[in-house]
Formats: C-alpha cells, structure tokens, sequence
C-alpha cells in the first residue's frame, strides 16, 4: 500500500519500482486525496476510476500549423494525433472575434502523447505505447461493495459538508505533474476525457504496475472542485483532512474484503 501526499510523478513511480523490486508485492492498493472534475460529486466523495491516463506528456506544436499538419516525429511512431489536443485560442478572452469565430494564438495547440512502456514478458523487450491504464478487474469489482459506505461527514460540531459522502466508481482519472486550480482547464479535461479525480501520482503507479503485471487500484477522496465554482468556501483548505480520513477508511474497508 502506497499513501503520498502530493510528490511528483516521478517520485511515485520510483517509489512504486522500489517496492517491487524489493518486496514480494501482490498487489498496490494507491489512495490519498485528488480534485474534482465531475461536477455531479461532490467534496468529501471517494472515487474509484477503472482507467487512469498521465496527462502530462505533449507535442507543442509550433505556430501555423493545424489538426491535419504531420506532428514533428510521428512518421516513426515517436507522436501522435490520435489522442486528441488542446488549442489554446478556444479559450482567447478576444471579443473582437466574437462573431468572427476564434482568432489563433501564438501558443497554437499541445497534443497529448502516450507513454512508453516496456513490458517484462518480452524478450528483447518491445517498446509499447500506454494511455488509459486499467485498474485490476478483480480489485474493481470487490470495489463495488463498497458503495454505501458511511463516511465522515462534519470536521467539527459546526463544519459540515453539505451532504453525506459517498463511494461511487467511476470511468477516469488523470493525473500530471500540475496542481489544477483553473475551471476552464477542469471542463475541458470532464468534457475531453470524462475525468473525475485530477491528481500528481496515481499515472504513474498505474504505469508501473502495467508494466511489471502487478494488479492494483486507487482509491481518492475528492477534496476541492478544481478551479473554484463549488458552493463550499475554502474547500480544499477546510475539507482536505476529512477527504483524506475518508480515503483512508474505504481503503480499509476495501482490505477487509480482499481474500487472504
């Protein structure tokens, strides 16, 4: 089991190699806390997502040129376009373009990129490409049980959420070596990709686990709505510690259940 607050990327991952690589490891249960994407939960929800992708690896693609232009590299298989991109002049604050459509902007567009990954049952060793790492089928469905679970609700006797926390499994969650507090940024990551959990560690636990053929899961508790917009004032300053104390809880109950 791995519990880090919030270190790199890199970090998790080489945490994550170490343990297995030292230990006889049988599986990785990863929980902590994460922000919010999915606007149908709220603060204080722990989620369990089927997929987790690193977010963070992108071809910038240079001024002038468009969706249809060859990425530098993509003729070798290094980059591609399949995965979709974000083009920064949809977000221009222009209002002379206002009837004009968007104006580009010199920033252009990122196109998010796979991982390279290279799976231990090939010899030589055959370099691969991994998006949406899936979590253990077992593990997930042993995570149903979990939905129904009471969790903490109040900080104190007058710091409350608004309603109950819940446990709901969901289809997504990304992860990057940024600390998303933009709305923009979290709305085009919900309508881009379905994302609900935004964290800096949980990728690269997955890769790692995909690579070596380690099941595991990640269990996040919700502690902010990325970028503002939720009802509740100083969210992630107040309701970070019981977002946490809930991750915890449903990491516990999720043990209990596991065969021995």
């Amino acid at each position: 089991m791995e519990n880090q607050k919030r270190p790199y990327l890199d970090i998790s991952g080489i945490t994550t190699q170490l343990l297995l690589s030292l230990f006889n490891v049988k599986g990785v249960l990863h929980f902590g806390v994460a922000g919010n994407a999915n606007t149908e939960l709220e603060v204080g929800d722990v989620v369990i997502p089927m997929f987790w992708a690193h977010i963070g690896l992108w071809s910038w693609q240079r001024y002038g040129k468009g969706p249809e232009s060859e990425l530098p590299l993509e003729h070798n298989g290094d980059y591609t376009r399949k995965i979709g991109y974000l083009k920064f002049s949809d977000y221009n604050n222009d209002t002379t373009a206002k009837h004009e459509g968007h104006k580009d902007n010199h920033l252009n567009s990122v196109w998010y990129q796979p991982e390279e990954v290279f799976p231990i049952n090939t010899n030589p060793e055959t370099r691969q490409h991994a998006f949406w790492v899936p979590v253990d089928k077992h593990y997930f469905a042993i995570s149903k049980q979990l939905e129904g679970m009471k969790l903490e609700k109040c900080i104190n006797a007058t710091t409350c959420l608004p309603r109950a926390p819940k446990v709901a499994r969901v289809d997504m969650g990304v992860s990057a070596n940024v600390f998303v507090d933009n709305g923009a940024y979290r709305k085009f990551l919900s309508t881009k990709f379905s994302v609900t959990p935004i964290d800096m560690e949980s990728a690269a636990v997955a890769l790692i686990c995909y690579q070596q053929k380690i099941p595991f899961i990640v269990i996040r508790a919700l502690s902010d709505l990325a970028g503002g917009g939720s009802a509740i004032s100083n969210e992630a300053s107040n309701f970070a510690p019981l977002a946490a104390q809930n991750a915890a809880a449903v990491l516990i109950k999720l043990v209990s259940l596991l065969p021995l």
